[in-house]
């Protein structure tokens, strides 16, 4: 009798570790498939999400435009921006100093103006943007990108450039989709800015926006960094010394 007893308690002993190992199983599994879930969610999600309200830039002209370039490339002064669209003081010149800039010595031949993006350097977005606003210089759209990017620019890595709302931006632009498609999702100047990047630091850049004013002086090729969003009074100061340097 005490054996059967025995046998009954080692019985239910193994029926409730078995239960309890059954429990741990399916709580195991149903934590995976959240986590799958969730994986999916945040893959898929982005697909579908609403790319939300497009600011419209106000129409710009910038004088014998030319990809990310402006002016005469016979100038006898360059400036080179090193910009990050996800940079608000990067915005800030975009909307005070470089108009001015544009209107009076880029239209008037005295300055040739480029744009370069500086890599990554805040973030993917940053180097997403800058691959979309080249893709559109093919179609010789940079700058009207370039101007759409600042408008809708809302901080640093919040999702104000993602893929698919720079496709839209190059929607709204009325580009060659197939094209800019290929171009954007294929990464084709994904070297380009990384190499803007390189490029930047290499000639001493630590922060966005900054320049490099470039003249020659008797066959010797001088430079000036300014940093930062400075006032179009600045540039003038630089580009009048510029030219009195160089004789003109």
């Amino acid at each position: 009798m005490s054996n059967t007893k025995e046998m009954s308690k080692r019985q239910t002993r193994r029926e409730q570790i078995r239960r309890k190992e059954l429990r741990g199983r399916f709580f195991g599994i149903g934590l995976i498939s959240i986590g799958a879930i969730f994986l999916a969610f945040l893959f898929i999600y982005p697909n579908f999400k609403p790319v939300g309200e497009i600011s419209t830039a106000e129409a710009r002209s910038r004088p014998n435009a030319k990809f990310n370039s402006a002016g005469n490339p016979d100038a006898p002064v360059k400036i080179d921006e090193y910009s990050d669209f996800q940079c608000p003081f990067c915005r800030k010149f975009y909307e005070d100093a470089e108009p001015q800039l544009m209107d009076t010595y880029v239209k008037d031949g005295t300055v040739y103006f480029s744009y370069h993006s500086y890599g990554e350097f805040i973030g993917v977005e940053s180097g997403a943007a800058a691959e979309a606003a080249y893709c559109a210089g093919d179609q010789d759209k940079f700058w009207e990108m370039h101007d759409t990017i600042f408008a809708n620019q809302t901080g640093e890595n919040v999702g104000a450039y993602t893929d698919r709302r720079l496709t839209a931006f190059a929607n709204t632009l009325g580009l060659d989709m197939g094209t800019f498609n290929t171009c954007f999702n294929n990464g084709t100047y994904s070297k380009l800015v990384t190499q803007d990047g390189n490029d930047g630091v290499s000639a001493g850049i630590k922060a966005t926006p900054s320049f490099i004013l470039s003249y020659t002086v008797n066959g010797e090729k001088k430079t000036k960094l300014l940093e930062g969003a400075q006032p179009f009074s600045v540039f003038e100061q630089e580009i009048k010394a510029a030219l009195a340097e160089i004789g003109k």
